[in-house]
């Protein structure tokens, strides 16, 4: 069999170990793989290569994705869909494996209802895909994110300040709720709670009234202040990309600025950005990665489109890519309430 694989969205660590996976299983049954370049971009344009033992040797400790990656949206390309059914059709693939989100999913849903097959590896740092319990990449996100709190502590703590630490996060709070309750954070915004500014200086200065001499806030990129005139993101810019998104960004430098004027303490902002999805993949990201990319090729194998692999449990299964991107798995706030409890 012929087989296609493209990465597409935000990259990721531990998406070259699908990559290999796939490549690796599809050698060991005498078949083929080609990898296209920069996501459903290279589908339509049909730009990519096959792929060999060379091209997934030493690459699954590597972060990035040696495919390349980008937001392109078929359907938002004139003829889109047609061009990557002839792009199949020419390079004889018989089966094509999409890795990426909630968008590049998206897309690989409509492709299989549309008869084209395609099945898809669940991939975001956000781990906010519903239909699987974790997406690799999250591990890696988090475990950096720490790291950041970790040093961010030592020097808020020299300099009796306070440290705003904003972390990805557009829809879902997963990194900032993980990262910061592994980080000791004494706040943590999500987008699913909209924070109250006077409440969140509340927290500080009472803290600060205990004796302690320094705060850390983590906060998602796309946490909201509560207020019935302003429940939009903060961005960096009003332009969306293919699917729709503002690119987000600022909501810590806003913290930062509210908090030393209502409190008097002086504070600092750090946006992590994409340090949280670059480098080198945690070992569970490195074997999630791999697991997935096995248990693709085996659907793809069998034929079964419109199909994702997920993770229940321990165990990888197959669940549909529609239900899968239908809705997105915000955080639970009851675990948010395990994490209040150390907020202060």
């Amino acid at each position: 069999m012929k087989f296609g694989i493209l990465t597409g969205g935000g990259d990721c660590p531990g998406l070259n170990a699908v990559i290999r996976a796939v490549a690796r299983k599809a050698f060991l049954n005498n078949d083929v793989v080609f990898g296209f370049h920069y996501g459903w971009k290279g589908v339509i344009e049909g730009d990519g290569n096959w792929l060999t033992h060379y091209h997934v040797s030493g690459i699954l400790h590597r972060g990035g994705t040696i495919l390349g990656t980008s937001r392109t949206n078929p359907y938002k390309t004139e003829d889109g869909e047609k061009k990557i059914k002839q792009t199949l059709e020419k390079l004889g693939i018989d089966a094509l494996i999409a890795v990426g989100g909630e968008d590049t999913l998206g897309v690989a849903a409509k492709l299989a209802a549309a008869g084209l097959p395609v099945v898809g590896v669940p991939k975001t740092i956000d781990n906010d895909l519903s239909g699987t319990d974790v997406t690799f990449g999250f591990d890696t996100a988090i475990n950096i994110a720490m790291e950041a709190i970790d040093r961010i502590h030592t020097t808020a703590e020299s300099h009796n300040r306070v440290m705003v630490v904003e972390v990805m996060g557009r829809h879902a709070g997963w990194i900032a709720l993980y990262s910061g309750l592994a980080g000791g954070a004494d706040v943590i915004l999500i987008p699913e709670k909209p924070f109250d500014l006077d409440e969140v200086c509340s927290i500080i200065k009472t803290r600060h009234e205990r004796g302690k001499t320094f705060s850390i806030v983590v906060a998602s990129e796309g946490a909201k202040i509560d207020s019935s005139k302003d429940d939009s993101f903060v961005v960096q810019a009003k332009e969306v990309d293919e699917f729709g998104h503002v690119r987000l960004g600022g909501v810590g430098n806003l913290l930062a600025g509210e908090i030393e004027n209502r409190t008097g303490y002086e504070t600092r902002a750090t946006i992590l950005g994409h340090i949280q999805r670059g480098g080198t993949p945690t070992a569970a990201d490195r074997v999630l990665g791999s697991r997935y990319g096995v248990f693709a090729y085996d659907l793809a194998r069998k034929g079964e489109w419109g199909k994702m692999a997920a993770l229940r449990g321990q165990e990888i299964i197959a669940v549909d890519i529609q239900d899968a991107t239908k809705e997105l798995k915000t955080v639970d706030l009851d675990l948010y309430e395990v994490a209040e409890v150390f907020f202060g």
